[in-house]
């Protein structure tokens, strides 16, 4: 019985919390398009997640492209289809593997991050002061930092990408002795406009998710400086979750269109 009701009470705060993130997300359209306009947080916030995500990006990245090759060669040297191995990485990247981590590694960084900065200003009062002195908090914190996050994690995923696809290029190249130049035009000649565009589509959704959630999270923090860490570190979580959920849908609405 105990068990049960534990079970019940656990639905009911996961459902509430749902509801609650799409009451968020709805205010969010509401007042997107609405002056005033926060155009330099806007930039500034841009800056700040682009910036500070490079270097985290440019490594895993890297190790990806390095690690799925030389993890491939070997089997694809065995079934005599080595030749294949741009065409198989550049897709693989391309379409799922570039995407997916990218927007993990950035949730773990930009949503931890909004959720204990937004997280830490609602427990010292900052974000009530705002509201005292006429400001609107929700465009100032909320809709810049969203927005900022669906437009610089399409462009960290495509960098991302590259910076792999360059990490597998130099495993052919010591190993395989095939030129960069030869390995990247097999790569394009490879992908296809239905490789990239829904591989880019999602990514906008992805950085919409992380800034939601992380900013979700922060805005409306509660239990004093206790309830900051726990803000970050629910925020990487459901945003983590809220990913692969995302990632689901888009695989499911890609094969859809592919079988048509």
């Amino acid at each position: 019985m105990g068990n049960t009701s534990t079970l019940f009470k656990g639905l009911k705060e996961f459902f509430i919390e749902i509801g609650d993130l799409s009451n968020f997300a709805t205010r969010f359209f509401k007042e997107v398009l609405k002056p005033p306009f926060e155009f330099k947080e806007l930039m500034r916030q841009c800056y700040q997640m682009g910036n500070r995500s490079l270097v985290l990006v440019t490594i895993t990245g890297f190790i990806i492209g390095l690690v799925l090759t030389l993890q491939s060669r070997p089997t694809l040297i065995q079934f005599g289809a080595v030749s294949w191995m741009p065409n198989m990485v550049g897709i693989s990247i391309v379409r799922e593997i570039g995407p997916v981590i990218t927007a993990l590694i950035c949730a773990g960084r930009i949503a931890s991050g909004i959720g204990a900065e937004l997280g830490s200003m609602r427990v010292t009062e900052q974000i009530d002061a705002m509201e005292v002195s006429g400001t609107n908090p929700f465009k100032y914190l909320v809709i810049t930092r969203i927005m900022a996050t669906t437009l610089m994690i399409p462009i960290l995923v495509i960098y991302g990408d590259l910076v792999a696809l360059y990490g597998s290029a130099l495993v052919e190249n010591l190993k395989g002795d095939v030129s960069f130049q030869l390995y990247f035009n097999t790569v394009f000649d490879a992908l296809s406009f239905s490789d990239l565009v829904p591989a880019t589509i999602k990514s906008f959704f992805f950085g919409f998710a992380i800034g939601l959630v992380g900013c979700f999270k922060g805005y409306y923090s509660k239990k004093g400086t206790a309830g900051v860490g726990v803000a970050a570190n629910t925020a990487v979580v459901m945003a983590s979750l809220l990913l692969f959920v995302i990632d689901f849908i888009a695989v499911f609405i890609s094969d859809i269109f592919y079988e048509l």
